[in-house]
């Protein structure tokens, strides 16, 4: 997650000191012991362990943008009792300051199956009722969406999910939304943007006692089991079940895997719900597991990530594969490509789809005079993702937006009727929940995927159709780990002081600095066009220490038959840029 401040260092202090104050005051004896096995090796002259606490008591974590995301441990830079009950505090005292006596707020609080999520998240509702927040607790460890759908469904000033999405198993995170009279209609249910991270983590007490936070025994509400429920039914209610459409969902079998997160029952009910009965679930992924044991990264787009997806895919026969990360608000999909076999499709390729089928449904409801004053509807994606969604939309007589990267920015957009990011972020229904949803995507997508299979069709025949409609927009990503943060800012002065000339041999026609505004809110990114519309851009990673360039070419189609050639230039061209783009990092 990224985070608008950075983090709090201190000044040079007396790591030992530091390091038993914590233990004093830790109210989990859990990390409170590790720590004081971490400092006993210290103290006898282990260089990693000193290297250890350096980087437990260096720095604070910083809240920002994206709320806390860090590796589970003591210290004030990691996730822990002590950090969230300062953060909960802080955003109890935001919330009070805007409400000013005027009202009491209220907040939502929901969490996942990671270690310590229902800990963290009981605390915080303990914290907020303490305060004097009317607090709401999701009744189990059940998937981001869900949350969201609360936050708006409650009217909540705000809203807390524990999670830290598709993270390695030692992580957590702390994901904060404002609503209700907290914010203006445009961030209603939305993650929180600047400045309201910078005024959040100015109420967070770094320093003051512990024991200074007060915590209710009790006087929270715990929701009731039914707040699902109500959520699988607004998403159902986006494709429900038709006497039309039963036989064709009926005989498309889908295989779906949660990838031992949250999302299994949820997404299994809505399924069921919407009429598609012969749904596989991958046994061995099926159930929240913290420890994320068949996985080495719970992550779709990792590799190997959905190998037990599709070895169950093969082996009933499978149209569509479906994957939610851990969370469930993302989703991922493969397709069985006739002569190819199995691949995932690119998030880009399942926003091309999604906002397609979205395109089409305003169509067919606009020549069936279903226009009831709605305004019009807008569609929206981040920067980095492709711009074919551009040309769909335009296609269509709707109007498109372009955000800075993140749900937090593309939910802000005014009318927004469907946004997508590349990284596996759609949004289906903003009115539902104004976030990414895996979930109701996945039902939209599935619906799609049912309709072509009734007309001899398929989701790859699909994306055909598109390139030839619309040009093949072929995309890819060039990543440059480091070891240092301070690299990244090295690489990119680098490419602001020598930008490349040319990309694949065409020259650039167009380099913008989006670190100085414009259009967008300033961000450190670096965008470049070439005259064949190939297209880069740059910036540093918000979630990882490395640097990502987003990659870009446009081939036309003439048609289907043409489409083997165009894959093989785009190809081309695309290696070439990234060649070009890898020179210029490295010059």
């Amino acid at each position: 997650m990224s985070a608008s401040n950075d983090a709090r260092t201190y000044p040079p202090v007396d790591l030992v000191a530091e390091a038993r104050r914590w233990i004093g005051e830790d109210p989990d004896s859990t990390t409170a012991a590790d720590l004081a096995r971490v400092l006993e090796a210290a103290e006898a002259g282990d260089a990693a362990a000193r290297a250890d606490l350096t980087s437990r008591f260096a720095t604070t974590l910083a809240f920002g943008t994206a709320g806390l995301r860090a590796e589970l441990g003591a210290g004030p830079n990691r996730m822990n009792r002590i950090v969230v009950r300062r953060t909960a505090a802080g955003l109890a005292a935001h919330l009070l300051g805007i409400a000013a006596g005027a009202y009491a707020p209220r907040a939502v609080i929901g969490y996942d199956a990671r270690h310590n999520s229902d800990v963290f998240a009981e605390e915080t509702a303990a914290i907020f009722t303490a305060a004097g927040i009317d607090a709401f607790l999701l009744p189990s460890a059940l998937p981001t969406p869900v949350l969201a759908y609360a936050v708006r469904a409650l009217d909540a000033e705000a809203g807390v999910m524990v999670t830290a999405s598709h993270n390695p198993p030692r992580d957590n995170g702390y994901k904060v939304y404002l609503g209700g009279r907290a914010v203006d209609d445009a961030g209603r249910g939305a993650q929180i943007v600047a400045p309201a991270d910078a005024a959040i983590a100015a109420k967070i007490d770094y320093d003051g006692p512990l024991a200074a936070i007060q915590l209710a025994d009790d006087g929270w509400t715990v929701l009731p089991e039914s707040i699902a429920d109500e959520y699988a039914g607004a998403v159902v209610a986006l494709s429900p079940a038709t006497e039309a459409n039963r036989a064709e969902r009926s005989a498309t079998s889908i295989v779906l895997t949660s990838l031992h997160g949250v999302g299994s029952a949820t997404m299994l009910g809505v399924f069921d719900r919407a009429g598609f009965s012969h749904v596989t679930p991958v046994i061995e992924q099926a159930e929240p597991d913290p420890d994320f044991p068949t996985v080495a990264f719970p992550n779709p787009e990792e590799p190997g990530a959905m190998d037990l997806a599709l070895a169950t895919a093969e082996r009933v026969g499978a149209d569509l594969v479906i994957a939610n990360d851990p969370d469930a608000d993302r989703c991922a999909a493969a397709v069985d490509v006739p002569g190819s076999g199995w691949r995932m499709l690119r998030g880009d390729e399942v926003g091309a789809l999604l906002g397609s089928h979205v395109a089409s449904g305003i169509a067919s409801g606009l020549a069936a005079g279903n226009d009831d004053g709605a305004a019009a509807p807008v569609f929206a994606n981040s920067i980095v993702s492709s711009r074919l969604l551009g040309r769909i939309a335009a296609a269509h007589g709707i109007e498109h937006h372009e955000t800075l990267t993140g749900f937090k920015w593309i939910s802000r957009v005014p009318r927004l009727t469907f946004g997508y990011e590349e990284a596996l972020g759609y949004c289906v229904a903003p009115d539902l929940a104004r976030d990414k949803d895996g979930m109701s995507a996945a039902l939209v997508l599935a619906d799609l995927a049912a309709s072509l299979k009734a007309s001899g069709g398929s989701l790859p025949q699909r994306l055909d159709e598109l390139a030839v409609e619309h040009g093949l927009f072929a995309t890819n990503q060039l990543s440059v780990r480091v070891d240092s943060l301070a690299r990244l800012g090295e690489m990119m002065a680098r490419l602001r002081a020598a930008p490349p000339s040319s990309l694949a041999g065409s020259p650039i026609t167009r380099a913008q600095d989006l670190g100085t505004g414009g259009d967008l809110p300033p961000t450190d990114a670096l965008l470049y066009v070439s005259g064949d519309d190939s297209r880069v851009i740059v910036r540093p990673s918000g979630t990882e220490p490395k640097l990502k360039a987003y990659l870009e070419v446009v081939e036309p189609v003439a048609s289907v038959p043409d489409l083997p050639a165009a894959r093989e230039r785009a190809g081309e061209r695309l290696a070439a840029v990234k060649n070009d783009i890898a020179a210029a990092l490295n010059a």
